[in-house]
């Protein structure tokens, strides 16, 4: 499934090469400054990758929690494979067709950090579980009425099992999840006498209340976390999780270090599996969480983190007017919805190397196509190159079928694919 055979049918490889597998591109000896691949080109920095790989999963032994990444950043079975191999304990989904895509890549272990009620998703997750003796799935329950659905179709179906659930507890305004206490509690009686189910744990999702306001985001997190451990207590001392340890979940890429303490959930009868589910840490970004994690090395006392390890590159096709450029690159090719591009290197036509671009150099503006480059100051040269730093790395790869990966020195020597 992995080993992809990849031809001018997918964006961004050369329409003039001849076909390969993924794991034959290293043999091309192309190289990303040497113009052998069209612009727009998005990239992987192997070793940057590799570092945060060895990070998370050094923060999670430290903390003493699990990690089950979010697979929906990436959608990349290769990079699946790399996050199990690193010593992730599962991997998380956001929908039932993606759980396919994690199972056939291998993971066994799996949170759906969603709601599940369709009859055609609980008719897939059915056939999955009957299909691999080995898997797990843990999903979101948030309310009596999903839950009557997921009777409703136990019944129907004459089905002999019981799905594997996490109650969500919410936050008001935010998304899904229980908003109050009482509400929660008894939610969680339902779950433990249900028989088309077992209780498992709990889960919450953090990132909704973050600000990149440290003082903040503690208090609200905080908050949060002491919401749910109040309800771990009355779980705990009702008897009520069908599992042991119950799984306690939680984890977003922007704070995930304050829900360390709900992770640990000390003070129980019993010891607890807790599951941190950051995504976009594999590639990290140059914007958003890039300034989120300067905060959570504050808070850990910490020199560095994460280092950014995903490009999207594109050459000057236009300068137009003074203080215009026009790059190869738009809506189609890179992340724009929580901020735009960043620029980050310039190479010059026909240079192998690259330098960081001057700090007046700015994306104002997409077109589907197109990246409008404002500059001060000597211009871009048409045939120029630029590499694009990425704000949210999810809506950047859900843009790319494929994407080739690049040693320190420009070389390509693999390439990994994707499955929106």
């Amino acid at each position: 499934m992995n080993d992809i055979l990849l031809d001018s049918q997918y964006k961004g490889f050369p329409l003039a090469a001849g076909p390969c597998r993924a794991s034959e591109i290293g043999a091309r000896n192309w190289y990303l400054l040497a113009d052998d691949m069209p612009y727009p080109l998005a990239v992987l920095s192997r070793t940057a990758m590799a570092h945060n790989l060895a990070w998370m999963q050094d923060f999670a032994r430290r903390k003493g929690i699990d990690l089950a990444p979010h697979g929906k950043t990436t959608m990349s079975p290769e990079l699946f494979a790399q996050q199990l191999a690193a010593g992730a304990w599962g991997l998380t989904f956001a929908t039932v067709f993606q759980v396919g895509i994690g199972v056939a890549a291998g993971a066994r272990r799996i949170i759906v950090a969603n709601q599940v009620l369709a009859d055609a998703d609980l008719d897939g997750l059915a056939a999955l579980l009957a299909g691999h003796a080995d898997l797990r799935v843990w999903f979101l329950v948030d309310s009596a009425a999903q839950l009557g659905l997921i009777e409703d179709w136990a019944r129907r179906r004459n089905w002999p099992g019981r799905f594997d659930v996490l109650l969500e507890m919410g936050i008001p305004g935010q998304r899904t999840g229980c908003r109050t206490q009482d509400e929660a509690v008894a939610l969680a009686r339902a779950l433990a006498r249900s028989p088309a189910v077992r209780f498992g744990g709990i889960e919450c999702y953090e990132g909704g209340v973050a600000r990149c306001d440290s003082e903040h985001d503690t208090r609200e997190v905080t908050a949060l976390v002491q919401r749910v451990l109040d309800l771990a207590r009355v779980c705990d001392v009702e008897d009520l999780f069908a599992q042991d340890p119950p799984l306690f979940t939680a984890g977003g890429s922007a704070v995930f270090d304050l829900v360390v303490p709900l992770l640990r959930a000390q003070g129980l009868s019993r010891p607890v599996r807790g599951v941190l589910r950051s995504g976009c840490y594999i590639t990290h970004d140059h914007g958003n969480y890039a300034r989120f994690l300067k905060n959570v090395e504050q808070r850990e006392g910490l020199d560095e983190s994460l280092r950014p390890a995903l490009e999207v590159w594109a050459m000057v096709q236009s300068v137009p007017e003074p203080g215009l450029a026009l790059l190869t690159c738009g809506r189609r090719d890179i992340s724009y919805d929580l901020e735009m591009p960043i620029p980050q290197r310039h190479a010059a036509r026909g240079a192998r190397t690259s330098t960081p671009v001057p700090a007046s150099w700015k994306i104002t503006a997409l077109n589907d196509q197109h990246a409008y480059l404002r500059f001060e100051g000597p211009a871009p040269q048409v045939g120029d190159r630029v590499a694009l730093g990425i704000s949210h790395p999810c809506t950047t790869f859900d843009k790319w079928r494929w994407l080739p990966l690049i040693e320190d020195d420009g070389r390509i020597s693999g390439a990994v694919h994707t499955c929106f």
